[in-house]
């Protein structure tokens, strides 16, 4: 009988982590204000760090107001006053506003 080779233990694979970019949306509001212009991969790079940096403010911020509410659950409420509180004058208006549509236009469907 021939000898039987060692076999190695299978390596497991590393699930790969996922990450969350937001290029292809900012890619399709990029075409919607401005048809005619590109955007370099570097900028598309900033424009994703920026989102996720807000993204990451609005977080903690809403999550600090649940608790000074002794709130368990983020509501739409601590998310719209983290835009009050985040975002400068006429832009967190315009945000609160788009905000309100987008969560009526949910609950309307």
């Amino acid at each position: 009988m021939a000898p039987k080779a060692d076999k190695k233990p299978a390596e497991k694979k590393r699930s790969k982590k996922s990450v969350e970019t937001y290029k292809i949306y900012i890619f399709k509001v990029l075409k919607q204000v401005h048809p005619d212009i590109g955007i370099s991969s570097k900028a598309m790079g900033i424009m994703n760090s920026f989102i996720n940096d807000i993204f990451e403010k609005l977080a903690q911020e809403s999550s600090r107001l649940a608790r000074y509410n002794k709130k368990p659950t983020i509501t739409s409420r601590e998310i719209q006053t983290a835009v009050r509180l985040v975002l400068p004058g006429e832009l967190a208006k315009h945000a609160v506003s788009e905000g309100t549509k987008a969560v009526t236009k949910f609950t309307s469907s």
